[in-house]
């Protein structure tokens, strides 16, 4: 086991039950435990993500680097590139998760010309294949930065300069070749710079347009190297720009429909996204479980007094059991998993603060899954709400769902059934009853 940036931390994190006062150790993940026909591990499926634990400095918009990081220090940049990979597997193994993510321009740097750069990207890709191949780690997912570099600033695929979206285009091309070179899992599409700051200087019809075409070559391309991982897209409403067009779940399937995209697709879900689109992290999960296009996760959470992106760790045992509900009511996320887009606090400046704070997410989501499972076990909401609709199994619900009954129909019905009889939605009780198990 690589034993240089975390020397505090000596082996892998043990699970030691919730009254262990350990803070270096699961209270409630306990990856071989099995629940119903799966284990937590195969449950849950986490990811570290490479970019905020690895590569995030502590840096805001109103303050310097807080994060003094050992694997930062080297001069050279393809050697803090590796240093800095050898940190992440040293944590990721130490922690005992099985995957990780990553952009392009996370595990490698940006040269001085496009050539160099992707020279670079290919470098850190053999090193990261052999240090998969020494610690067993997985790539759950690869993605391109498409936003962080000047060029993208007016958009990338969406660009109103057709020698910027070739550029992203290309771009896309070698971080899905990295992704399939590394056993990736699937591939994430993230459209940060995708929309306007000014309809002004803006035809959304024609960027969308765009869009449709840079992803049906994204399709094109992935069907003709065979890499058979799952393409997701993950919806953000806004920040940085005014309003981005996956804007959310509902956007993003509507958008995928109407470009033919809808069976090459499933999303990938944030939790702070969410929030920030003003819905609940378990209405995002809804919205795509219920179009079965629910793929992929982003665990965290954001602070609902604050109006941007915070990526905090997720430690809501409420939103963690709501989600792990829809989940596994959807018998699971596939190829997806849950990845820790999740970052420290800009003043826990110890490297020892990244394992508290994935422990604390890890335990959080899987005491999510627990509580989840027994909910769905017991019947203690499915019974009430198929009760809730039981109207519709026969008689005139039926007939209404099932097209035998038209308006005229029910005009008639109603002249001789008069006015209907309304049941309570036990909204109270039903709150008392999620209560009673979170616990």
């Amino acid at each position: 086991m690589l034993n240089r940036y975390f020397p505090s931390v000596e082996k892998e994190i043990p699970f030691e039950g919730k009254d262990s006062k350990n803070t270096l150790s699961f209270k409630y993940y306990n990856k071989n435990e099995v629940v119903g026909n799966k284990t937590m591990s195969e449950h849950l499926r986490f990811a570290v993500a490479y970019w905020h634990s690895f590569m995030g400095s502590g840096v805001d918009i109103f303050g310097a680097p807080s994060l003094k990081r050992e694997w930062h220090k080297a001069g050279d940049p393809i050697q803090r590139a590796k240093d800095t990979m050898d940190a992440a597997f040293e944590f990721i193994t130490k922690l005992g998760v099985d995957y990780y993510c990553f952009h392009d321009r996370d595990i490698a740097p940006e040269g001085e010309t496009y050539s160099e750069t992707c020279k670079n990207l290919e470098t850190l890709v053999e090193y990261a294949k052999k240090l998969q191949k020494e610690t067993g780690v997985k790539l759950l997912w690869g993605t391109a930065n498409l936003f962080g570099h000047p060029m993208y600033a007016q958009g990338a695929g969406t660009s109103p300069n057709s020698h910027v979206m070739a550029h992203a285009a290309a771009q896309v091309k070698h971080a899905i070749d990295a992704t399939y070179e590394l056993g990736g899992e699937n591939y994430v599409f993230w459209g940060g710079r995708e929309g306007y700051e000014s309809l002004l200087n803006t035809d959304m019809k024609r960027e969308q347009e765009q869009m449709a075409r840079f992803l049906h070559m994204a399709v094109d391309y992935k069907n003709k190297i065979g890499f058979k991982g799952q393409f997701l897209i993950e919806p953000k409403p806004a920040e940085p720009m005014k309003h981005q067009y996956d804007t959310d779940s509902a956007a993003t399937l509507y958008f995928l429909k109407e470009y033919d995209l809808i069976d090459h697709f499933k999303l990938n879900l944030e939790a702070n996204h969410a929030t920030l689109a003003g819905h609940t992290f378990e209405h995002e999960l809804t919205v795509a479980s219920a179009a079965g296009k629910l793929g992929s996760v982003d665990a965290n959470r954001g602070d609902l007094l604050l109006g941007w992106d915070t990526d905090q760790f997720p430690t809501d045992l409420y939103s963690t059991t709501f989600a792990m509900m829809i989940i596994l009511n959807q018998n699971g996320l596939g190829s997806g998993g849950l990845n820790f887009d999740a970052k420290v606090r800009r003043t826990s400046i110890d490297p020892v603060d990244l394992f508290h704070a994935h422990i604390g997410g890890m335990d959080a989501f899987a005491r999510g899954l627990l509580i989840a499972k027994k909910i769905i076990d017991d019947r203690a909401l499915s019974s009430f709400i198929d009760e809730r609709y039981s109207s519709f199994n026969s008689g005139i619900g039926a007939d209404i769902m099932s097209g035998k009954a038209g308006l005229e129909d029910l005009d008639n019905w109603i002249e001789k059934e008069g006015l209907p009889v309304v049941s309570s939605a036990r909204q109270e009780m039903l709150e008392n009853i999620v209560n009673s198990y979170i616990q």
